[in-house]
């Protein structure tokens, strides 16, 4: 998402960092995260060097136990053949040994009786010599054997072995002890661990880098937020989010545009009330102020004056009271909802409606059910709706009221037979003070722009058809999901 519009005011270049790159949300998250990686990493390590041992030992012992089993086989394959072309046992442990090198540091011992007799390869470690310890005591060894033992010796390290019983040739006992010395595997799983640590390091130092990359381009929407909040001045409510995705951070950017919506409609509320009040409060004050000049000494003179200073502060009061309407529509309190009934309320407004002037008044239909309106302003709206139609008919004309209510809206409608409206007219006739060729009729052109109001504050909308020399209809159509929050049909 980026920022549209261009911003009228300039921002201090050097706002966004009074905290320096500390202050900064995603310094402070990575510095977060950094700390809980090395925690894990410090407890992962012993973790590491444990799991990497612990795989070391488990491959050591399957190659030691591949060792007997490939014996095994040999073995088994040299007992099967029979008595008078089999070789001597002597000789089949020279060909198997000769056939079958041991992996490094794995070592094979062959017992005859218990006499050691022969091994592989021909290099042996210290401790696995003849007449060593352990050499003498795997000979008193007369069952299969299996264990590990730690020796002091670092070229060596713990010592695995297997112990396989054989019965060779003539009842000749024999044994072979498989072995293998773990200090050459610890060796090389250290420099393998010595290796990947500082391989990790480097790994993790480059993933921050790119997090920091990362983390500024997720982090962009509020800096975007922050810099357009930067540029707003009291003036210029223009700027917002461009808004793009559905994350949080596009309904960050939504909820800001919003607000900026909010604000700027209520700041135009304010220049248009400044401005309205203005220019038309200027023409009354003017020929308030021209007639007081000329006031002279003749009472009935000052009785005239006095008395159209007093209309033209009558007209002010009643204008000024209009423009306070209008300017209050933005707030969240302009509403007073209540359940109004709206055949007694139609009724109510035809009573009223008839007092302001002789005409053919009609009653068409009338609503029966309940809604929630704002009843005093409702019943301003369709007034004004009704003085309106009155300024724009004669005694022989008609003017029709009426209401219906269906489970989706409610209107209420005023239609006359007046001289209409015409279709350039029709498009200004909601603006404010548009009084199109009718500007010899009373009031301020203040009337239908408070209607539109006050039904776009219920959520709905003014409906207008009108013809020339035929006459005028002005509907009110509230949405009742939107406008009333109880519906009641009787």
């Amino acid at each position: 998402m980026r920022m549209t519009n261009s911003p009228v005011t300039k921002a201090n270049p050097n706002s966004n960092k009074q905290f320096g790159i500390f202050g900064e949300a995603r310094t402070r998250i990575l510095i977060w995260y950094a700390i809980w990686m090395l925690f894990v990493g410090i407890l992962s390590i012993p973790l590491f060097w444990h799991l990497m041992l612990r795989q070391v030992e488990v491959r050591v012992k399957k190659d030691l136990q591949q060792e007997v089993l490939n014996f095994r086989e040999a073995f088994q394959e040299w007992k099967s053949t029979p008595d008078l072309q089999r070789e001597p046992i002597e000789i089949f442990i020279n060909n198997f040994l000769a056939t079958n090198l041991p992996e490094d540091d794995d070592f094979l011992l062959f017992y005859l009786g218990d006499s050691f007799y022969k091994h592989a390869p021909q290099a042996l470690p210290k401790l696995l010599r003849p007449g060593s310890e352990l050499i003498d005591n795997w000979s008193k060894v007369t069952g299969p054997e299996r264990g590990e033992k730690a020796t002091s010796d670092s070229t060596i390290g713990n010592i695995i072995y297997i112990v396989e019983p054989f019965t060779g040739e003539a009842e000749i006992d024999g044994k072979l002890v498989a072995v293998h010395t773990t200090a050459g595997e610890l060796q090389e799983a250290l420099e393998l661990f010595t290796i990947s640590v500082p391989v990790l390091g480097t790994v993790i130092t480059i993933a921050y880098a790119l997090a920091w990359i990362a983390t500024g381009k997720i982090l962009k929407p509020i800096q975007l937020l922050a810099k357009t909040a930067r540029t707003i001045g009291k003036k210029d409510l223009t700027q917002r989010i461009e808004i793009q995705g559905n994350g949080e951070m596009a309904q960050l950017a939504q909820t800001f545009n919003k607000m900026l919506d909010r604000l700027q409609a209520l700041l135009e509320s304010q220049h248009n009330f400044l401005r309205d009040a203005s220019h038309e409060l200027r023409t009354p004050i003017t020929i308030i102020r021209g007639h007081l000049e000329l006031i002279g000494n003749d009472p009935v003179e000052r009785q005239q004056t006095l008395q159209l200073v007093f209309d033209e502060l009558d007209r002010m009061n009643r204008l000024i009271g209009e423009l306070s309407l209008l300017a209050k529509i933005e707030r969240p309190d302009f509403l007073y909802l209540e359940t109004v009934e709206i055949g007694e309320l139609t009724k109510e407004l035809y009573q009223k409606a008839q007092a302001l002037g002789k005409r053919n008044w009609q009653l068409n239909d009338r609503a029966r059910g309940k809604i929630q309106v704002d009843r005093q302003k409702l019943t301003e709206a369709v007034m004004n709706l009704v003085e309106n139609a009155t300024q724009h008919t004669q005694e022989d004309d008609s003017i029709v009221l009426g209401s219906t209510l269906t489970r989706q809206e409610f209107r209420f409608w005023v239609r006359d037979t007046g001289q209409g409206i015409d279709l350039e007219e029709q498009k200004r006739i909601f603006e404010r003070f548009f009084r199109g060729r009718n500007t010899h009729l009373p009031g301020s052109g203040l009337g239908l722009s408070i209607v539109q109001a006050i039904v776009k504050s219920h959520g709905g909308r003014v409906q207008l058809w009108s013809q020339l020399d035929v006459g005028s209809q002005f509907t009110i159509i509230i949405p009742l999901l939107r406008g009333c929050t109880k519906n009641i049909f009787l």
